[in-house]
């Protein structure tokens, strides 16, 4: 490497010559390696003459030549010999380095010289195709019978999970394992996700249904407002106005299934700014569940007090444990 940019890097005071040497490096592995070899022993020449400076400050005490500029220009000195040292024969350091690391640049030899098989460029790798096997027509009629196979099991379905629940344990038992699921992706603790839930949908007793008893699997109670492209259902909520609840007809979003409100629960708090606050918080369930009320989630003034109170309670954390739930 010869390019005065980088012969620069071998003045202490001119950064230039490092950035230089760090975008040579793309180009010139070998080059750059050495370049580097000699800033590493200018730097290890550098401590050793500190050490010997240090050495000899006992003697300069009292010296009316020994002043702080004096020790600043000699500092200066210090550290321009180092790179001039290193950058001529040298102490064998950087060599030695360049030796052992040349062994570890792909397509060279212990010299650092290319390789004949080393691959530089697309057009150097070999691009032809294997032979293709005679068995592969035999395999791919196994593979097809398989496919029909299975194309035959009837699947799980999402109805398969109750539309409603009989009891806190039942809806425990039933959400907490996707809950689990979810928070491995999210971070957001499956207890407290549970534990709104309950406190939105009572337990799973007075799921969302459209007026024509459709389920919707909207365990949040998010509502559906113009950014939702999905199914929807209305019914008649009740909202808290300045403290007074009321009321009000409100559609909400439809899922095909649990799963797909957990996911979309998460996917509401990250794509809104409001709850960014909330989120920084999802491995501290009891603040993310006051936090969520004080974003303005719901408008009940006890909303996040609600949600703790749920996430307390014996039924949810004697089956969270059973099921391994987060504590």
């Amino acid at each position: 490497m010869q390019d005065y940019q980088l012969q620069q890097a071998r003045v202490y005071t001119d950064f230039s010559g490092l950035n230089a040497l760090k975008n040579g490096a793309k180009d010139d592995k070998q080059g750059a390696l050495e370049e580097v070899a000699r800033q590493f022993e200018s730097i290890f020449v550098s401590e050793m003459l500190k050490s010997m400076r240090k050495a000899g400050d006992v003697f300069a005490e009292g010296n009316y030549l020994n002043t702080n500029q004096s020790e600043m220009y000699r500092d200066m000195f210090d550290s321009q010999l180092s790179l001039t040292m290193a950058g001529g024969q040298g102490t064998g350091l950087a060599e030695a380095l360049v030796r052992q690391l040349s062994e570890d640049i792909p397509g060279t030899d212990k010299q650092g010289e290319s390789l004949a098989s080393r691959k530089t460029e697309l057009a150097d790798y070999d691009r032809s195709l294997p032979r293709l096997s005679p068995r592969l027509p035999e395999r791919v009629e196994e593979v097809t019978e398989v496919a029909e196979a299975n194309s035959l099991v009837p699947k799980a379905e999402a109805s398969a999970l109750p539309e409603t629940f009989d009891s806190p344990e039942h809806f425990v038992s039933t959400l907490l394992p996707i809950a689990e699921k979810i928070a491995a992706d999210t971070g957001i603790n499956p207890r407290l996700m549970v534990a709104q839930a309950a406190l939105e949908t009572g337990w799973g007793r007075h799921m969302i249904k459209g007026d024509g008893s459709e389920p919707s699997h909207n365990l949040f109670g998010i509502k559906a407002d113009s950014r939702w492209q999905g199914e929807a259902v209305t019914i008649t909520t009740t909202e808290f106005r300045e403290g007074v609840p009321m009321k009000e007809r409100a559609d909400f979003r439809a899922y095909p299934d649990y799963e797909s409100s957990f996911r979309d629960y998460v996917s509401f708090l990250e794509s809104n700014p409001r709850y960014q606050d909330v989120l920084a918080s999802a491995d501290q369930p009891h603040v993310f569940a006051r936090k969520l009320q004080e974003a303005g989630y719901a408008t009940d003034p006890q909303y996040g007090d609600k949600i703790n109170r749920i996430m307390n309670r014996d039924s949810l954390m004697t089956l969270s444990m059973g099921n391994g739930g987060e504590e």
